[in-house]
């Protein structure tokens, strides 16, 4: 399934978090990442203006999934049900989605684009969140459906400095996922390839 076909497919129950897809734990940004939120003219080099409209699209995609992510981990953090060091964790993964959603804004204006911004309310399935292993397998679900939904972005973006921008996201999505499985007592990497 193309990345468009994936955010573009209506919201039921927790497929909303479909659209959660970019996050960062720890790595360093690539050489891509890091020319986006110096302004270097790399964005616009050789981008015409639709190419630069889809890329906006995309990333505002990212940028909606990025601002669901942290309130996803608020509610985490503020459901009493994560104990250290799982609430650390949370919170760590809370704020590396917070610095990539600024990124993302920054780089939406620099396309000519214009942000979104964070939703007044999100739907998320708490009444089926009873225990710290609850909230950490939901969070587990939405880190593997970012990773997802990384693989399908790569190829779509027309700015191949935005695409692989996006891969060295993927990695630290990834991460995210496996540092989560490990908190439930899961394997981290359940099998040697990703779909």
């Amino acid at each position: 399934m193309s990345f468009l076909n994936y955010l573009s497919q209506p919201d039921q129950g927790l497929s909303g978090s479909r659209r959660f897809f970019l996050g960062r734990s720890g790595l360093m940004l690539s050489g891509a990442a890091v020319a986006l939120m110096a302004g270097n003219e790399v964005l616009a080099k050789g981008q015409g203006s639709k190419s630069a409209e889809s890329d906006v699209r995309v990333l505002n995609s990212a940028l909606g999934a990025e601002l669901e992510a942290v309130a996803a981990y608020q509610l985490g953090a503020d459901s009493g049900l994560l104990k250290k060091p799982a609430l650390d964790l949370a919170l760590t993964f809370q704020g590396q989605h917070r610095e990539h959603a600024e990124l993302l804004a920054k780089t939406v204006g620099k396309l000519g684009g214009k942000a979104v911004v964070a939703k007044e309310k999100y739907h998320f399935p708490t009444d089926t969140l009873k225990t710290q292993a609850d909230v950490l397998r939901f969070a587990a679900m939405l880190e593997k459906g970012a990773v997802s939904a990384y693989l399908g972005a790569v190829p779509v973006f027309d700015n191949r400095d935005l695409a692989k921008a996006a891969a060295s996201i993927l990695g630290d999505e990834a991460m995210h996922w496996a540092v989560l499985r490990q908190a439930l007592g899961e394997a981290p990497v359940p099998s040697a390839f990703m779909s």
